[in-house]
């Protein structure tokens, strides 16, 4: 069985970080998000072209996926972890030059005995209750901890992608509150928060999913398009039914492409009957239950029969596609799977 192709481009991210980048404004630096392999694209060669591109913050979510990148970049860029400095991380941290956002007074401990003279920032809760310090423990231990040094003061948006929700300033006025006469740099806007404006700004901007191509930045150029080689092509009667559960019956003669791709592959059970997929740009409907590593396709109406159909590709972006499963573009990305054989374009900054 052909796996099937993931085409990611990477003058497309760049573009993306690009726009996103004078957004910010030019007294803020950019830095890239590439957390979860990049959202399922390949963390290193992803940051191995914004950094031929003038990038030289990166975020991770693990100092595990800190340590793979630090392999893949060498030793220039700054990477930060922002799970902090979790129990059993030291050596990785230290060995690796990490830097670890603090999260807690645990985490304030533990890093100021274990490593003390080398680099750390700080997540401040500002009202998602996820991440973070929260305003009693950050007072606690404010001299102390901004006495020595760090190089970054961050918290994180809950409701960036709905810009009118009063979330947003409330969390922004807390952040002030919070910072305001540190001295330390400053770092609150993801994707969304960078389109809220340059009062959300501050001094470095970490965008994640705008670079992918996902929303809320509705003007990202598409990144990836996906591409899943027919297995069987068969002719289905009228009344004869099709995958598990015979949950799709032909109510006329029909031709039914079997595609390699399911959900072992990140394609959720969710898009049963609900997807569609392009021979083209000609729209062919999925049709019965998604499987493990097949779906099923109605290509009746289609003359020559193409190799392989697209079911992520400009006539359906990642948000199109979320929307059809009833999820999110993120779900999306990092569902990705690691059958793919992923083919990359550009990236030479």
């Amino acid at each position: 069985m052909a796996s099937a192709t993931l085409q990611i481009d990477l003058d497309a991210v760049l573009a993306n970080w690009r726009v996103l980048d004078a957004l910010s404004g030019a007294a803020c630096e950019t830095a890239a998000v590439v957390k979860a392999d990049a959202y399922g694209l390949g963390a290193a060669r992803v940051a191995q072209a914004l950094m031929r591109a003038g990038v030289r913050k990166f975020f991770v979510a693990l100092a595990e996926e800190g340590a793979a990148l630090r392999q893949g970049l060498g030793e220039a860029p700054e990477i930060y972890v922002l799970s902090g400095h979790m129990a059993g991380d030291t050596e990785m941290i230290g060995d690796l030059g990490l830097t670890p956002m603090l999260n807690s007074l645990e985490q304030v401990t533990r890093h100021f005995e274990a490593l003390p003279d080398t680099p750390f920032g700080v997540q401040l809760d500002t009202g998602m209750n996820r991440l973070g310090m929260e305003a009693g423990e950050w007072a606690a231990v404010a001299p102390i901890v901004i006495g020595a040094g760090p190089k970054l003061l961050m918290s994180h948006l809950a409701c960036a992608d709905e810009p009118g929700h009063a979330a947003n300033a409330a969390q922004l006025a807390e952040f002030h509150h919070l910072t305001d006469g540190t001295g330390v740099p400053r770092s609150f806007a993801a994707t969304g928060g960078i389109l809220l404006g340059r009062a959300y700004t501050f001094d470095l901007t970490r965008p994640g999913i705008g670079l992918y191509g996902g929303a809320p930045f509705a003007a990202a150029h598409p990144v990836v398009r996906l591409s899943l080689p027919l297995v069987q092509v068969r002719e289905v009667l009228a009344g004869e039914t099709v995958g598990y559960g015979c949950a799709w019956r032909a109510a006329a003669d029909s031709r039914i492409a079997t595609v390699a791709a399911g959900y072992a592959d990140g394609l959720l059970r969710a898009l049963s009957g609900r997807a569609t997929l392009y021979a083209n740009g000609t729209p062919c409907p999925l049709v019965g239950r998604v499987s493990m590593d097949l779906i099923t396709v109605d290509v009746t109406h289609l003359g020559d029969l193409p190799d392989a159909l697209d079911i992520l590709c400009p006539e359906q972006g990642i948000e199109a596609l979320a929307s059809a499963a009833g999820t999110i573009g993120y779900e999306i990305l990092t569902a990705l799977g690691g059958r793919y054989t992923r083919r990359y374009g550009g990236g030479t900054a």
